[in-house]
């Protein structure tokens, strides 16, 4: 059975300014600057799923663009096709992720499903010279929710000490969370080892002194740090989409982006609100960026620092800042987030970090309009 459905969002596609792409020159002094006045970009992510045929009804989980319309991510709309006997759009009750549940009854065959999400971007980047003539404030339940504590972000303990000690002398909210930043960049190492992007298991980070691992992994450090520290704070998870346009190689994916999940943190400051952070990006650049093995004061290095408090070059579709996730329908244990598909049968839980096995791939491509 064919069935093909269209959740539009959005109707702002065809207005949308877009700017030439074109990567920066080589410099001595790199460039990486992130900037709104870049304008708006338009994108379609692709992701099929053929999950192995099993006994018993298979069930899948698709994470969805960001729902929430923001000066930097516009959701544009998702449509699907396969062959499910079911496949409707679900949300986390607390946090609101959304994602596309799908359901293949035993005799369906080899199950297949395709979504195509569209959403336009356009780079994040905080003038701290300009901050808000009032202080600005969540909700309440806002506040408790990002500031509170989830199985593997706890902020008692080693975290809270350690989050006190970082924070020593600091009296802003914004020369805390700045304090935390520069101690994660200083003090963790990206893992290449590291399986997928990570758990973010920040307590045994901390009790074993093992401060590696990747970006689900250093970004909950910062998080939790920030939260322990009194200050709200989130990941948000999500899959680059384009090579940077600064030149970076590390900081961009296009074309087959199966593995290229990235999860990024924001910060809430009262003159400021939501402000992107990427600590982990950095040790990124440090590893990864050619020649490899950068130090820290290498010029690349520390053109990416400089900016990653604060802003976001927005090759990157945003998800969802869901922590501790059930998935609806499923009789697995929670998910620690949604970033890549999920999916089960009677059999278990596949294994979502190795898409060759589960059989998914996610494509990403620039919608260019005459």
């Amino acid at each position: 059975m064919k069935r093909r459905d269209f959740l539009k969002t959005s109707a702002l596609a065809a207005g949308l300014a877009l700017p030439a792409w074109a990567r920066a020159a080589d410099t001595a002094a790199p460039l990486f600057a992130p900037s709104p006045a870049a304008g708006w970009r338009e994108f379609e992510v692709v992701t099929r799923i053929e999950p192995v045929q099993a006994a018993g009804v298979v069930r899948a989980w698709l994470p969805l663009p960001y729902t929430e319309e923001t000066d930097w991510f516009r959701p544009l709309g998702n449509a699907w096709q396969g062959n499910a006997g079911l496949a409707r759009v679900v949300r986390d009750p607390r946090y609101g992720a959304a994602m596309l549940y799908a359901e293949w009854a035993a005799d369906a065959g080899v199950p297949e499903l395709e979504i195509t999400s569209r959403f336009a971007t356009r780079d994040r980047a905080v003038d701290f010279s300009r901050p808000a003539a009032r202080p600005l404030a969540l909700s309440a339940a806002e506040h408790a929710l990002y500031t509170g504590a989830t199985e593997l972000l706890p902020t008692d303990g080693i975290v809270r000490d350690t989050a006190l000690q970082i924070t020593a002398g600091a009296k802003t909210d914004e020369d805390k969370a700045r304090a935390i930043y520069e101690w994660v960049v200083d003090n963790t190492f990206r893992n290449p080892k590291t399986r997928g992007c990570g758990i973010g298991d920040i307590k045994a980070m901390l009790e074993t002194g093992n401060l590696s691992g990747k970006c689900a992994d250093l970004n909950a450090l910062y998080v939790g740090l920030a939260r322990a520290a009194g200050i709200p704070a989130r990941d948000v998870y999500g899959v680059r989409v384009a090579d940077s346009r600064f030149g970076y190689k590390s900081l961009g994916k296009s074309g087959n982006i199966s593995k290229a999940q990235h999860c990024r943190a924001e910060v809430f400051l009262a003159r400021f609100g939501w402000v992107p952070v990427d600590p982990a990006d950095v040790r990124k650049v440090v590893l990864e960026e050619p020649p490899g093995n950068l130090a820290l004061d290498d010029a690349k290095v520390r053109a990416a620092r400089k900016q990653l408090f604060g802003a976001w070059e927005m090759n990157w579709l945003a998800y969802n800042v869901a922590h501790d996730l059930e998935l609806p329908g499923s009789g697995g244990a929670p998910v620690p987030f949604l970033m890549y598909p999920q999916g089960e049968s009677a059999q278990g839980r596949f294994d979502s970090l190795d898409p060759d096995s589960f059989r998914y791939t996610l494509t990403a491509r620039e919608v260019v309009r005459a």
